[in-house]
C-alpha cells in the first residue's frame, strides 16, 4: 500500500450493535444473535477506499493444488467482486500458468508442490515479498493436505506484516488445535470460516450429524478459543461476545465454492479497511441474499458458486443506497 493510501490500513469497529449486546456474555448463557438485516448493515457503513487499487487493499490467496483451483480463483474473484483493489493468487506451479489466463485480473504466485500436487509447506516462503505488502491474507481455499497445510501456517508468522489480517478456510483450519502459537500470534486479526464439520475439529470433538448442537454457542466457543472473528454457515461471532445471525440465505448455497465465495468477499471488505466483524457481517448478508435471487432466477437448486460473483456488487450498492 502507498503512504498516500490510507484507508485499507485503518480496520475500526463502529458496530451499531455494540451497544447492544453484552460484551462479555455469562458463564453458561449463549447471547442471543442480533439478526442482520439492511438497516442494520446501512448503519455500520463500509469503508469506501482509496482511489487506488492499492488503497482499496491488496489481497493474497494461499491455496489452488493441482486438484482444486478453481477455489482460490473463486475467493480471489470474490475478493475483487466486493472492492478489494489489488489480488495475488498464489497456486500450484503446475496450474498457475492456467490461472493466469482464467483470472487476468489477478497476478499469479507459483507455489512448489510434492509429489502428489499438493502445495508444499516450505514453498510459502517463494513469496515472502508478496505476502508482506498484503493488507488481507486468505489462506486454504483449494489446498487439500493437513500436513502441508500445517507447515504452511508455521511459516507466516515470519512472512506477515504485524498488521495483517489472516483469514483461514478449509484444510488450513482443520490443523489449527495443533499450532496454538500460531493462533496466539495472530490472535483479534483472525478470521475463521468453518463450515459445521470444521467447527467440529476446532472444537476438537467428534463429528455426528445427528447430534443436537447449538450452532450460535459452538460459534462463539471458536471465537473465544481462538480469538477470532468466526464465521459458521449463518452466524457470525466476535470474541468480545458479540454474535450477528444472518436473516436471509437459501439451502442452494450447499454447493461447490459457495464457502469459497464467502471467504473471498470477506477477505476482500477487510481490505477495503472493514474490521473484521464487520467485513463478516457485510459479506455473509450478500453471499446469502445472492443465493436467494438465484434461486428464484435460476432454481432453488442447482445454481452455480460462480454465478454468486456477480450478485455480489449490486447488492453492496442496493443496501449502501
Amino acid at each position: 500500500m502507498s503512504d498516500t493510501d490510507t484507508t485499507s490500513a485503518d480496520h475500526t469497529d463502529a458496530s451499531p450493535t455494540a451497544s447492544q449486546q453484552t460484551s462479555e456474555a455469562r458463564p453458561g448463557v449463549t447471547p442471543t444473535p442480533t439478526v442482520i438485516t439492511p438497516n442494520l448493515l446501512r448503519e455500520w457503513t463500509l469503508p469506501g477506499g482509496g482511489d487506488s487499487k492499492y488503497g482499496r487493499g491488496q489481497v493474497v490467496v494461499v491455496g489452488g493444488a493441482l486438484r482444486s483451483p478453481g477455489a482460490a480463483q473463486l475467493a480471489g474473484l470474490a475478493a475483487l467482486r466486493v472492492g478489494a483493489g489489488r489480488l495475488t493468487l498464489a497456486v500450484a506451479r503446475s496450474v498457475a500458468p492456467h490461472v493466469a489466463v482464467a483470472v487476468p485480473e489477478s497476478g499469479v504466485a507459483p507455489l512448489a508442490e510434492t509429489d502428489d500436487g499438493h502445495v508444499a509447506g516450505a514453498s510459502v516462503r517463494d513469496i515472502a515479498d508478496d505476502l508482506s505488502s498484503a493488507d488481507v491474507v486468505l489462506m486454504g481455499p483449494g489446498l487439500d493436505d493437513a500436513d502441508e497445510a500445517e507447515a504452511l501456517l508455521r511459516e507466516l508468522p515470519d512472512l506477515l506484516g504485524d498488521d495483517t489480517i489472516l483469514a483461514l478456510d478449509a484444510y488450513a483450519l482443520g490443523v489449527l488445535p495443533k499450532v496454538d502459537e500460531i493462533v496466539q500470534t495472530f490472535a483479534n486479526r483472525l478470521v475463521l470460516t468453518p463450515n459445521t464439520s470444521e467447527a467440529d475439529r476446532l472444537l476438537e470433538r467428534d463429528s455426528d450429524e445427528d447430534a443436537d448442537t447449538d450452532l450460535v454457542a459452538d460459534t462463539l466457543a471458536i471465537a473465544r478459543r481462538y480469538q477470532a472473528v468466526v464465521s459458521c454457515h449463518n452466524v457470525i461471532a466476535h470474541p468480545d461476545g458479540r454474535v450477528w445471525q444472518s436473516g436471509t440465505g437459501h439451502s442452494g448455497l450447499g454447493t461447490s465454492g459457495s464457502g469459497d465465495v464467502l471467504a473471498g468477499a470477506i477477505t476482500g471488505l477487510c481490505a477495503r479497511g472493514a474490521e473484521p466483524a464487520q467485513a463478516a457481517v457485510w459479506a455473509s448478508h450478500a453471499h446469502a441474499a445472492a443465493g436467494d435471487r438465484l434461486s428464484v432466477r435460476v432454481g432453488p437448486l442447482g445454481f452455480l458458486a460462480r454465478e454468486l460473483l456477480d450478485e455480489l456488487p449490486l447488492i453492496l450498492v442496493e443496501v449502501e443506497g
